[in-house]
């Protein structure tokens, strides 16, 4: 079976310099997909405190990531990666069940 997410290695350094700095001893990040934004859905990540009894632990290059039970049907298959340029940078999801993506990036439907 396919893992539910995968990370690039760019995207697991990161999350490793994240939780390095992280006094509050997060377990990991906690991804998931809330409405809104011009396309419907946007994604959030936080820090996870916890282990929800329902979120999907997914062990990638090191690192942690806890899946909103709500979010797995909207992520699955899709590659997290980490892209820093001259101005900003960003996780990046890389999701194959996107139908549309909205012009700035931060919005999607499935």
């Amino acid at each position: 079976m396919k893992q539910l997410i995968t990370l690039t290695d760019q995207a697991a350094q990161r999350i490793k310099e994240i939780m390095s700095i992280d006094e509050k001893n997060s377990l990991g990040v906690r991804v998931g997909v809330k409405s809104g934004g011009c396309a419907g859905m946007s994604y959030i990540m936080e820090y996870a405190k916890e282990i929800n009894p329902n979120d999907e632990v997914i062990e990638d290059k090191g690192v942690k990531v806890f899946v909103d039970p709500g979010a797995i049907m909207y992520l699955l298959g899709t590659e997290m990666d980490y892209k820093k340029d001259q101005f900003s940078s960003s996780f990046i999801f890389k999701n194959p069940n996107e139908t549309e993506r909205c012009g700035c990036g931060e919005s999607f439907k499935v």
